[in-house]
């Protein structure tokens, strides 16, 4: 009695802790509060399975208890064997077609909606934002508008944003829950998909695929605005002049520090095509750096001095001479500085 009471509040634990963690996490990451049209297809078929996995429990539940209650042996029925059915034509036809029924309702939708994800009719008349996944950060380019963005994407609300996506490295996966449902992003050849923010918001993203050692860490952002906001920052991106000279003597030290120290070969500010590292047109309005910690100044001269520390893997780490502290703390009040645009993830509901 004692061992069966033991592993009965083992599991009743369990149970219970399952449930309370089931509530956590962020409503702009989760695919069960949809606030885009792929995120509501993939919902649509997370209820669909459950009710048909529901009825499959209620129903094979109810027939072991009632084998159980019904047909346990009773008092005087020791030797009493019941009638034996094996190789019932009926039976074997009924739990054979019945699964292949389940397994088509549940295929079918499945199917249309991962084709209709990956639609590209209409794509010449939206948005197209090529995707490029490495390791461990996203790049964005928006081809038509001639602009250029890492770790935060900007969509219009209501409208389709065709991502054609390819990897620069290793198989990546990009997902947006709250907006959309997952492809693979692979370096042998390009994948499309298109999201579509039903309302205003930020949505965070993840790689979804197993990537290397910062994995967890390869977060990113959709930044949905209304038509009229994407419109303005696409004007305040494209009018970025790389060659302006900060109005701040620390963020001018700062920019010159940046060139002596070769960052440009590997980052680049304004239209021109990417490098080897993010584009840092708009470093200053994102809420992360290197996709996860919190934008100030100190997270900001820690990652310039050790970035290996932060983020295990990054190919950012002895690609520059070793910084100064001071040398640190002015590149960082230069890039904090780099805020183009009144349309930030703040305006947009951060």
């Amino acid at each position: 009695m004692k061992g069966w009471m033991g592993k009965f509040k083992f599991v009743f634990l369990l149970s219970f802790l399952a449930i309370i963690l089931a509530g956590c996490g962020r409503e702009n990451l989760t695919a069960l509060v949809p606030k885009g049209y792929g995120a509501e297809s993939s919902m649509n078929l997370i209820v669909l399975s459950t009710v048909i996995m529901t009825f499959v429990f209620i129903v094979v539940l109810s027939v072991y208890l009632i084998a159980i209650v019904r047909f346990r042996k009773k008092k005087g029925q020791e030797n009493y064997i019941p009638k034996q059915v094996e190789g019932s034509k009926k039976l074997e036809t009924i739990w054979t077609v019945i699964p292949i029924i389940l397994v088509l309702i549940l295929a079918v939708p499945t199917v249309a909606a991962t084709f209709d994800l990956a639609d590209e009719s209409g794509k010449s008349d939206h948005i197209n934002v090529d995707v490029t996944g490495n390791q461990y950060w996203w790049h964005f380019s928006y081809a038509d508008e001639e602009v250029q963005t890492s770790q935060d994407l900007y969509i219009p609300t209501g409208e389709k944003v065709y991502l054609n996506m390819k990897s620069s490295d290793v198989i990546h996966s990009l997902w947006v829950p709250s907006i959309s449902g997952k492809m693979d992003v692979n370096p042998e050849n390009e994948n499309t998909m298109y999201i579509e923010a039903n309302e205003e918001g930020v949505y965070w993203g993840k790689c979804a695929e197993l990537c290397g050692p910062s994995h967890s860490l390869m977060d990113f952002k959709v930044i949905a605005v209304s038509p009229e906001e994407y419109e303005q920052w696409v004007a305040d991106m494209q009018s970025v002049d790389p060659e302006e000279k900060p109005q701040d003597a620390v963020a001018q030290d700062g920019k010159a520090a940046m060139e002596a120290n070769n960052c440009l070969n590997c980052h680049a500010i304004g239209s021109s095509p990417n490098a080897v590292g993010p584009n840092l047109t708009n470093f200053g309005d994102r809420t992360k750096i290197a996709g996860y910690l919190e934008t100030n100044k100190q997270n900001l001269v820690d990652w310039l001095l050790d970035p290996e520390s932060i983020k295990p893997g990054n190919l950012m780490t002895g690609k520059y001479p070793e910084l100064s502290e001071e040398e640190a703390d002015s590149i960082a009040e230069y890039l904090l500085q780099l805020k183009p645009s009144e349309i930030t993830p703040e305006s947009a509901g951060n």
